[in-house]
């Protein structure tokens, strides 16, 4: 079963996929399927690559599905899900990968979105990491994914008509004006072109969203000296969060971009990352429970400020 319905209870489109069921869990080294010589891989070695998931829940020639009505809408499950593999060291992770292949990475994502981005039928390319089994990760190999949706989700678009209306009160992007009035108490780092913090209304106790300080909507417009910085910041985040209580740090990495083949926002959507940690100490989990699910209101138990002057104290190299 593939295909995508609708819930008119809350306006947005659920996918199903028994597809995904499929999936590697947690297999051992020797049988990774994303490492040299797995399933996905014949060849001894390779640097970085990207390729359609073998279990998606979007694909660009999907099922036929059963016919509508007005209450039980349903519609094909159109767009592209694939994994990007950031190197072929099975035991390397993000802080651990030197600056170089993570500028690589850059332009992989930038190209991949570019030529997601060519297809009709893809509204929203969303970016993501899962890392570690906290937060479902099915493979500790490292690896993130790219969903090319055929339509806007709930919370991008929530996100949209935020950021509208923002401009249309106050004549201004509402990123551009938080990075001109942020104080440096939830600054966790910053070089010439990001800045990286916990922002003050923060879900996660150690939820940290990075901003290009140049108004862009979407990778497309990212410059070479940007892709450059961007790399850094991503590298010492993740750095950070690793030594925060030394150990491997588990998060949601997740990518926002203006929409696709559709509206403009370019003037009104600044692009944007937000990490999602699930750790409130160093033996404690941030669970989403029943507030938080049914709601999307969350309670934070820590205060954002004290998060932020906990990582910005996490002195890493690079």
């Amino acid at each position: 079963m593939m295909e995508i319905r609708y819930n008119p209870l809350t306006d947005e489109w659920v996918i199903i996929s028994a597809e995904t069921q499929k999936r590697p869990v947690q297999p051992a080294k020797n049988n990774c399927p994303i490492c040299p010589g797995g399933v996905e891989f014949r060849e001894e070695t390779y640097d970085l690559v990207a390729f359609e998931n073998r279990y998606p829940s979007l694909r660009k020639n999907p099922p036929e599905v059963k016919e509508s009505n007005k209450l039980f809408k349903r519609m094909k499950s159109y767009g592209v899900c694939e994994v990007v593999v950031y190197t072929s060291k099975h035991d390397s992770s993000f802080p651990q990968m030197p600056i170089f292949q993570i500028e690589k990475l850059v332009d992989m994502w930038v190209d991949r979105t570019y030529e997601l981005s060519k297809n009709d039928f893809v509204k929203n390319i969303f970016i993501f990491e899962n890392r570690g089994k906290e937060v479902g990760a099915s493979l500790p190999h490292p690896h993130g994914q790219i969903y090319a949706f055929p339509f806007i989700p709930k919370r991008i678009e929530a996100k949209l008509n935020a950021m509208e209306k923002w401009f249309d009160e106050n004549g201004k992007c509402v990123i551009c004006e938080i990075l001109e009035n942020e104080t440096n108490e939830r600054l966790v780092y910053e070089n010439e072109t990001f800045v990286a913090l916990v922002p003050f209304y923060a879900r996660f106790p150690f939820e940290v969203h990075i901003y290009p300080k140049r108004h862009i909507s979407n990778l497309l417009q990212i410059t070479e000296n940007e892709k450059k910085d961007f790399a850094r910041i991503l590298k010492v985040v993740t750095k950070k969060y690793d030594k925060l209580f030394d150990q491997e740090f588990p998060y949601m990495m997740m990518f926002f971009q203006a929409p696709f083949n559709t509206k403009d926002y370019s003037d009104i959507f600044h692009f944007h990352v937000e990490f999602n940690p699930p750790k409130r100490d160093k033996d404690k989990l941030k669970w989403m429970a029943s507030v938080e699910t049914g709601t999307w209101n969350f309670i934070n138990p820590i205060v954002p400020e004290q998060a932020a002057k906990m990582l910005r104290e996490v002195e890493v190299e690079f």
